[in-house]
């Protein structure tokens, strides 16, 4: 591995300067994925063409001074393989042909085979993993249980995902089918991942913080922790690295550590000095900066960096990052501003 910072730091061992990569870093903020999008033809044709999911992976490698890779693809293949009919349109989000609402609909799904009904992400990992030549290392990801079950549930995105709600609290028993079996499937993907050549893993929990306190422990860190421990139980995944990502979920730091995950990212809505206080060195935490930082000019970006770095401070165990995905309006030459100011501010200055 020639740049090992990003899994030195997730093991909460010393590195010459905070490590560095951001969710969506793949994405339509470059000119770059936008032309290789429209030979794609689709965003699901995107995914499943590995060599196209291949070439928008390593072009913000190539463009920048990244410190890992991350899998090009999208949380809802898990569904799609269990037969929902995934599509996704611009500017309307993604959308399922079927949902499961019923208990006879939940029963019918199975656990998705990821060598056959996800082919296609297993041979794009072996085929980046061959283009990377060990310059970084490889994330893998799926979503969370929870999450995956409010699009399925639903049918497509939505802000409040009322009716998975309403499930849970009227017929929970029916809920906790659906989400083990999701569970059962994100644990078995993301192991297929670990073994296709995946250095690091990664659950996000995009919705788990739209939960009151009593139902995200039950509907969502219940089943993140079932995630945990399989894969701590998998001969190639327990060696990997789990960092897991629960947006707007602050109130559970201390339970999401207790998971057996190596790491937590942040949103931007809490300090990493706070959140390194209320979970100590019990894992790596990852974030966390406010994406519309990269609107602001260069000179705001580095400050802010800095201010971000100051406030982990000069500790093992951080992973530079945005709070939530770059949006596809950033110009692309200020998120190469963040990434220097990353390195060169943190350079030398870390335990």
């Amino acid at each position: 591995m020639q740049n090992d910072r990003f899994l030195r730091a997730l093991a909460r061992h010393p590195v010459d300067a905070t490590p560095v990569w951001i969710m969506r870093q793949a994405g339509r903020y470059l000119p770059e994925y936008r032309a290789t999008r429209a030979r794609a033809g689709s965003f699901v044709n995107l995914c499943k063409t590995p060599e196209l999911a291949c070439e928008v992976t390593l072009q913000p490698i190539a463009r920048y001074p990244l410190d890992a890779a991350i899998l090009f693809s999208d949380i809802l293949t898990i569904p799609d393989a269990m037969g929902l009919g995934l599509s996704v349109d611009e500017g309307v989000g993604p959308r399922f042909a079927k949902t499961v609402r019923t208990l006879a609909e939940i029963e019918a799904l199975g656990v998705p085979d990821a060598e056959t009904d996800l082919r296609y992400v297993m041979d794009a990992v072996r085929l980046i993993r061959r283009e990377l030549d060990g310059k970084v290392p490889l994330i893998g990801f799926a979503g969370s249980p929870w999450t995956l079950a409010c699009y399925m549930v639903e049918g497509a995105g939505s802000a409040s995902f009322a009716r998975p709600k309403a499930l849970a609290l009227e017929a929970p028993a029916t809920m906790h089918k659906l989400l083990d079996v999701v569970a059962r499937s994100v644990a078995a993907y993301l192991a297929a991942q670990a073994a296709a050549g995946a250095q690091a893993l990664m659950v996000f929990d995009t919705w788990g913080g739209l939960l009151a306190p009593a139902m995200f422990r039950e509907f969502s860190l219940r089943y993140l922790a079932q995630i945990a421990q399989t894969l701590k139980n998998d001969a190639v995944a327990k060696n990997l690295p789990l960092i897991l990502f629960s947006k707007g979920a602050n109130g559970h730091l201390e339970a999401l550590a207790d998971t057996g995950c190596d790491a937590l990212g942040l949103d931007w809505t809490i300090g990493l000095d706070e959140a390194r206080m209320r979970v100590g060195a019990r894992v790596a935490l990852q974030g966390n900066l406010d994406p519309a930082v990269l609107h602001a000019s260069p000179e705001a970006i580095r400050a802010e960096v800095g201010r971000a770095l100051a406030d982990f401070g000069a500790h093992p165990g951080h992973v530079f990052n945005l709070g939530h995905g770059i949006t596809p309006d950033v110009d692309p030459d200020r998120l190469g501003v963040l990434i220097d100011a990353v390195h060169e501010l943190s350079a030398g200055k870390l335990g």
